[in-house]
């Protein structure tokens, strides 16, 4: 893409992180992703490790292998042949996932709800209705993370983060959304649950989806997640 904007700077001793400048959101956003799946794609040697995020890029490298200033010429010269407007891919997948909304007070949906001066149902209704982007993967396991839903305010981390949050589980913070595959530690607000199987350690790749698929979420009973639990996540 001509002119494209992109900074390139050290991040330590032994990695390049590559931020787009563009003044388009989603034009930065496919621009590092296409970065990021040259250099992967291309095995360049000394690298080891490429993560992408909504508008960077972190490559880290054996820098016995390669230098930082050597990777940043390189990198340099192939931005110079990305194209920001092409997708990132030309079929993106969608993936439907069922959700037990916490409407019985079990986790956090209510607190969120009186936080945006909403009902629990208003929640529902706007966490469901939109088709998401999967913006990049994220921990823990490979989350995807996604664009907020349209609440009228950003969602505040937890106080005091919990210790342990159960895989499965749908929550929220700030302008993002976003599914938690594995157990782990967390600071966002609970709202629901899948009983959809996200992160399978037995397949290639160990989640379904990557950037740029699409996500849905929809309402479903207690009976029906009963019914579904275990099920394995695949695009419809």
């Amino acid at each position: 893409m001509p002119n494209a904007s992109v900074v390139i700077s050290p991040s330590g001793n032994s990695a390049l992180r590559a931020v787009s400048t563009l003044a388009d959101r989603e034009a930065g956003w496919r621009l590092v992703h296409h970065l990021a799946r040259f250099v992967d794609s291309s095995h360049v040697p000394g690298v080891e490790c490429v993560i992408p995020t909504y508008d960077a890029v972190l490559i880290e490298i054996d820098p016995t292998d390669v230098s930082l200033d050597a990777l940043r010429t390189y990198l340099a010269h192939v931005i110079e042949g990305l194209d920001a407007d092409l997708p990132l891919t030309d079929a993106p997948r969608t993936f439907d996932v069922p959700v037990l909304y916490d409407l019985d007070g079990e986790l956090d949906l209510q607190d969120v709800a009186d936080a945006q001066g909403l009902s629990a149902a208003e929640i529902v209704r706007l966490h469901s209705e939109p088709t998401y982007i999967v913006r990049c993967l994220g921990a823990p396991g490979g989350s995807p993370m996604l664009d907020g839903p349209p609440f009228p305010h950003p969602v505040p981390r937890l106080a005091s983060p919990r210790p342990h949050v159960p895989q499965g589980v749908v929550s929220v913070a700030g302008r993002q959304a976003t599914i938690t595959p594995a157990a782990a530690p967390g600071g966002w607000s609970l709202i629901g649950r899948t009983p959809l199987t996200v992160l399978d350690l037995e397949t290639e790749p160990f989640v379904p989806y990557e950037p740029g698929d699409r996500i849905r979420f929809r309402s479903i009973s207690r009976d029906e997640y009963e019914a579904l639990r275990g099920t394995r996540m695949v695009a419809r």
